[in-house]
């Protein structure tokens, strides 16, 4: 009788440990939950992924399951676009995995046609509810922006930053380049810009805004805590 409640017992803790295991994977989202979501939701969802991965906590993932398993459609509820820089990544930061959320990347998060293009099949096209915009702290970008840096294809690029530049130098009063303060806050007022200036360049995106379909928010990377800071627009 002992061994036998001693395997009854082996076997509850085999089988508890196993559903709490697959309680922590990270679950790939389907059409149905997609359909299901709202973009608040979507956004919670990546806050929740940004305390976890703060903590050091990230879910369990197989990414060659979720490959597998995502290989013949993606239903991602979110579309993030963030800099180019190589300690922000979104998947990431957001701990998300495979199939979950579309990412758009340029330096200073700026936008364009293209870029617009892409939101605009993120959304209309494939149903994601959230368009997050993130900028970060110590953004380059930003400071050769501020610096009027010249350089090929890149000059172009940093031009479209100057009204987030001009901005922050009325609001603290002056321009300067070294403070860490000004590049911060003129990365975070860029970010604000592009949010703006999505709906307002895309007509797709703007309708969908308009019938609550999708969301547009802006937030801020802290390199040093991993934290995303989400800002009132």
């Amino acid at each position: 009788m002992i061994k036998i409640a001693h395997f009854f017992l082996i076997t509850i803790f085999i089988c508890s440990y196993a559903l709490f295991s697959y309680a922590l994977e990270s679950p790939l989202i389907t059409a149905a939950m997609q359909n299901k979501m709202t973009p608040d939701d979507a956004l919670h969802r990546l806050q929740l992924g940004n305390q976890r991965f703060v903590k050091g906590k990230p879910l369990e993932t197989d990414f060659i399951k979720k490959a597998q398993l995502s290989a013949s459609g993606q239903y991602p509820v979110s579309v993030i676009l963030s800099c180019i820089d190589s300690r922000v990544p979104p998947e990431i930061v957001f701990d998300q995995n495979i199939g979950n959320v579309f990412v758009a990347r340029a330096a200073a998060n700026v936008i364009s046609d293209d870029v617009l293009g892409g939101l605009e099949f993120a959304t209309q096209v494939s149903g994601a509810k959230l368009i997050v915009v993130m900028g970060h702290d110590a953004c380059g970008a930003i400071r050769g922006a501020c610096e009027n840096v010249k350089l090929g294809y890149l000059t172009q690029l940093l031009a479209k930053i100057q009204p987030s530049i001009r901005q922050t130098t009325t609001n603290l009063g002056k321009k300067d380049c070294q403070s860490a303060q000004f590049i911060n806050q003129a990365a975070a007022e860029n970010v604000r810009h592009i949010v703006k200036m999505i709906p307002e360049k895309s007509q797709v995106i703007r309708q969908l805004v308009k019938e609550g379909k999708v969301k547009i928010v802006g937030a801020m990377y802290e390199l040093h805590t991993g934290r995303v800071v989400f800002l009132n627009n």
